[in-house]
């Protein structure tokens, strides 16, 4: 880039203001577009995206630099020094990314929901972003993707087309949808919802949609299309695999220290995964590369400024010497501002407030000792976020069922040995509670470590047939030994007790050993585990109470930090290991017998133990596929319930616990594969996760409250009240009025032979809550945004309705008022469609069209809320 270049470029005035913030680079200054065009990109362009997040000290700031694939190398240089700027302005806690088209990162495309167009040309090329003359248009798109969309401009050619993604033939009033015969419903209903957002956000409503699923049934679109395209020859290709990095490839990280070496670029490798956090030194700038998938760069808050501003460069400098392609992803971020993602390639991070004590950093233990928070389980229904923080899908007082595998076959256990577990066998547990005056299932598999392979495969075998038997309703949840989740702790009510070896089986193989040692951690009856450790000195720890158990006496030994907790649960579960008389000793007050059991004194763990807190990991969801042979996940950032579709299979990775959530529509092949895709994940994991975390399978419609309460305002009447593929393509209405339309090719218009001499309907909402229905009266348009939140209240649309006199009043005439104080035009049981569209966005925080998609129960309770009822 030239002096004269750079010299021209200023900063203009940033708002710091929660949402979405896109500039494009016009003239080499930064132009802001307006918020109904987000979503849209020119290929010639480059812009600048700025996204606040509001947290508790202020504001999270993320800023993308986005490189269209026509754009020119002065506009590339002028957003690089742009961003540079902003992180000047902004502070510290501004991530920086490089975006290049096509291969946007997940956050990027979180924010544009509803999906991202790429158009042809630019603004060099005279192209604006709002075109005053949005009817004359002729264009083709390629829809990809079932979870980020994607639509591409390209050429207007049945050569363009595949069996296997949407297309959408967009001309001005009319947008046709064609559908590849491998489309799968969620690929449609995508490009549906593309197609329904350019007609209500570009056209102001007034574009009719049609959908071709099957050309044979679909004659006269068909036609338009043959009239616009040509008539095809040829078959039609079958469609491109995505290139995505599989999850073994973004597991190979490798951390790289860069610096100069006067006019060399120095890049020294530290370490290969799995990484640790204490590798990241403050005086330093470092590169860690994800397998080529994505590059970081992490700035020390005590590096120089140079090498801060430096960051980009070197980014660039290292893809090009590893020889990887331009379009490689690349994150900046600062020391303590670390994103969610970066975090999570590390073994282990501590977050400031993790850090306790003489300057020591928590460690998670074998067994973690975690403060046991009083739980108000009256809450956990009303609460699910509280459910699922403490992990616990209810109050443990349901039913509880045990079975043992035994000849690979499902045997009763005694019930007043329930909670007794031998690690030479397997066990399925039924637990039945009530929710909604119904009864709900978990089914426990758990795995005993020295168990063999055809008794694990049983389990899992037995657990189908008993999920069966409960309507394929139960979640299922499988069990490592020695990582069992807390609500199966909790349902044991302090008498989980877990035997190293052995068996619980009438004829047992081995005699059981004379002395046995169980080591006893509780913080209460509903998080209590005593499991069997060896029996020798060296296994005892000051922090906890142990029974040793001999022919002759049960010991209570209580170390100096155990707690009050601990000794009580421990006299609970010293009646059950054993019938022998039982003495309780403090430590440094043991009997010669006690250390004779044990083989001798021998040195054990003794100092005091720091209270030890859970690293905290922002959840994560992914949609899993492994139909290819590569095991495949796409990150869904910022999730909500909406991105479950019927046909997936999604994983929830919650750190402690992995949640794997079954669609009702989703291919036998995924379902069936959903428990190995669990562990591929946990195996090529960055952070080298722990293999034993729990799985637990959940079956959409019947979630439990700790699933729930990890996404924020669960609808639970949503899977009954959520519209199909079909009911959504039926509200659309009756496509024979585009078959009245006449194709003018010359100058690419297509016009209803009755556009001139009818009314153009207005949108009423529909009494059955299915969308909207015609009625002819004065058109109503309305307006859609493709911003991250999805609400648009700009009210400068050329077809807004935000003027008295034409079919709207001041919320001042609606709101809470009688029939009789009403207006007559106002009909007073849709009293809220006659407000402006700015003030229906100002009140309910949504456009019209998406609150009449609503439930009718949600709209009802909206309306009473707003005075509108």
């Amino acid at each position: 880039m030239t002096e004269v270049a750079e010299a021209e470029v200023g900063l203009p005035t940033i708002e710091r203001k929660p949402g979405l913030q896109i500039w494009t680079i016009e003239k080499m200054k930064m132009v802001p577009i307006p918020e109904r065009a987000y979503g849209s990109f020119f290929e010639g362009d480059c812009y600048i995206v700025l996204h606040n997040t509001r947290t508790p000290s202020g504001f999270a700031s993320d800023v993308h630099f986005w490189i269209g694939r026509e754009s020119s190398q002065d506009e590339q240089g002028a957003a690089a020094i742009y961003v540079m700027q902003l992180d000047d302005t902004l502070g510290g806690s501004l991530v920086q990314h490089r975006e290049a088209q096509g291969y946007e990162s997940a956050a990027f495309k979180s924010y544009f929901k509803k999906g991202i167009i790429y158009k042809k040309g630019g603004v060099a090329s005279g192209f604006k972003h709002v075109e005053t003359n949005m009817y004359n248009i002729k264009r083709l798109l390629h829809v990809k993707g079932k979870k980020h969309v994607s639509a591409t401009e390209v050429d207007l050619s049945w050569d363009s087309f595949n069996k296997g993604d949407v297309f959408l033939l967009d001309l001005g009033k009319v947008l046709i949808q064609w559908n590849g015969p491998s489309c799968n419903i969620a690929e449609k209903s995508r490009g549906m919802a593309l197609a329904r957002s350019i007609r209500d956000g570009e056209r102001g409503g007034r574009a009719q949609i049609g959908i071709i699923d099957n050309e044979k049934d679909s004659p006269d679109l068909m036609q338009i299309m043959k009239a616009v395209l040509g008539e095809r020859r040829g078959e039609l290709r079958d469609p491109t695999p995505d290139t995505k990095a599989d999850e073994l490839q973004k597991a190979n990280v490798r951390l790289y220290h860069v610096y100069e070496n006067g006019k060399d670029l120095v890049v020294q490798e530290i370490a290969t995964r799995p990484l640790t956090q204490d590798l990241l030194r403050h005086e330093d700038c470092h590169i860690l590369d994800q397998g080529g998938f994505k590059i970081y760069v992490w700035r020390g808050k005590d590096s120089s400024k140079e090498e801060r501003k430096a960051a980009f460069s070197r980014a660039v400098g290292f893809i090009q010497a590893k020889g990887y392609p331009p379009t490689t992803n690349v994150e900046v971020i600062n020391d303590g501002a670390e994103s969610a993602m970066f975090k999570q390639l590390f073994k282990r991070w501590a977050g400031k407030e993790e850090t306790q004590g003489l300057g020591k950093t928590h460690t998670v233990g074998k067994i973690a000792k975690v403060d046991q928070i009083k739980i108000d389980f009256a809450q956990l229904h009303a609460r699910p976020e509280l459910a699922a923080e403490q992990r616990m899908a209810d109050d443990a007082s349901g039913k509880v069922e045990v079975w043992r595998i035994e000849d690979l076959e499902m045997v009763p256990v005694e019930p007043r040995t329930y909670g007794q577990f031998y690690g030479g066998d397997c066990y399925l547990v039924l637990y039945t509670y009530m929710k909604s005056n119904r009864p709900h299932y978990i089914i426990y598999m758990w795995l005993g470590r020295h168990a063999s392979a055809d008794e694990i495969t049983a389990c899992a075998f037995n657990a189908v047939e008993l999920d069966r038997k409960y309507g394929d309703e139960p979640v299922q949840v499988r069990v490592t030994m020695g990582k069992e989740p807390r609500h199966f702790l909790a349902i044991f009510k302090g008498n989980l007790i877990i035997y190293e070896g052995g068996t619980s089986r009438a004829q047992k193989s081995e005699p059981e050993p004379a002395v046995r040692l169980f080591q006893v951690r509780s913080s209460g009856e509903f998080n209590t585990k005593t499991i069997e450790v060896p029996a020798r000195a060296s296994s005892l720890n000051s922090n906890d109470v142990f029974l040793l158990k001999t022919n002759q006496v049960c010991y209570l030994w209580c170390g100096k930090g155990c707690s009050g907790d601990e000794r009580e649960m421990a006299k609970t579960v010293a009646d059950i290991v054993s019938k022998r008389d039982k003495q309780t000793i403090l430590e440094g007050q043991e009997p010669a017998d006690f250390w004779l059991a044990l083989g001798g004194k021998a040195p054990y763990a003794s100092d005091k133990r720091f209270q030890e807190r859970a690293p905290h990991y922002q959840p994560r969801l992914f949609e899993c596929s492994n139909q290819t042979g590569r095991f495949i996940m796409t990150e869904i950032v910022d999730f909500c319930q909406d991105d479950l579709d019927e046909d997936d299979v999604m994983l929830l990775d919650t750190w402690e616990e992995l949640f794997l959530w079954i669609g009702k529509a989703a291919n036998d092949y995924e379902k069936k594969e959903s428990i190995s895709s669990a562990k591929e994940y946990l195996k090529t994991h960055p952070a080298g996760r722990d293999l034993a975390t729990p799985i637990i399978m959940v079956k959409q419609g019947h979630e439990p409250l700790n699933f729930m309460g990890w996404f924020t305002a669960w609808d639970p009447y949503k899977w009954s009240d959520g519209k199909s593929y079909e009911e959504m393509k039926s509200s659309l209405g009756d496509v024979s009025a585009i078959s009245e339309i006449t194709v003018d090719l010359k100058n690419a218009n297509l016009n209803s032979r009755q556009a001139d001499n009818k009314p153009t309907a207005k949108r009423t909402p529909d009494p059955a809550g299915s969308g909207f229905v015609q009625s002819p009266q004065v058109h109503q348009p309305l307006s859609n945004s493709n911003s991250s939140n999805g609400i648009n209240c700009n009210n400068n649309s050329a077809h807004s309705l935000d003027t008295l006199g034409n079919g709207t009043f001041p919320r001042e005439m609606l709101i809470n008022k009688t029939v009789d104080d009403l207006p007559e035009e106002v009909d007073p049981t849709k009293k809220e469609y006659y407000l402006s569209d700015a003030d229906f966005c100002d009140i309910f925080g949504k456009t019209k069209d998406e609150f009449y998609q609503m439930p009718k129960w949600k709209q009802q309770n909206e309306k009473k809320q707003y005075g509108f009822f």
